[in-house]
């Protein structure tokens, strides 16, 4: 999850996966051709994403095509997910005990 989350932080790399999504599948010159980088940069950024199991490459002749891997981003969302439900069960509960306190405190038997 580190190395997703990692990857996922860099702006670069959510345009990347946002233009592979759109095309399904490119290579890094048509990559760079699309972006404000270089294409060694667009290879270095595919390199992060691959690593964390973001995109696939296959080569086709001389050239290395790139494609989204969804089933690691949905693992990442799932988590995610999780994450935030725990997160709202917390908050809900201070939200209770803030307004406990409030209630108690504007009681005419508060002095």
């Amino acid at each position: 999850m580190t190395e997703v989350l990692a990857a996922l932080a860099d702006p670069t790399r959510r345009r990347i996966l946002d233009a592979l999504a759109a095309h399904g599948e490119a290579t890094a010159t048509v990559l760079a051709a699309e972006l404000p980088v270089s294409r060694q940069a667009i290879v270095k950024h595919l390199a992060v994403l691959h690593r964390a199991g973001l995109v696939a490459g296959r080569r086709e002749g001389r050239e290395a095509r790139y494609a989204v891997s969804p089933a690691r981003l949905g693992a990442t969302a799932r988590w995610l997910d999780g994450k935030a439900a725990e997160w709202d069960v917390r908050l809900s509960a201070v939200k209770r005990i803030a307004e406990g306190i409030t209630e108690a405190a504007d009681s005419p038997d508060a002095t």
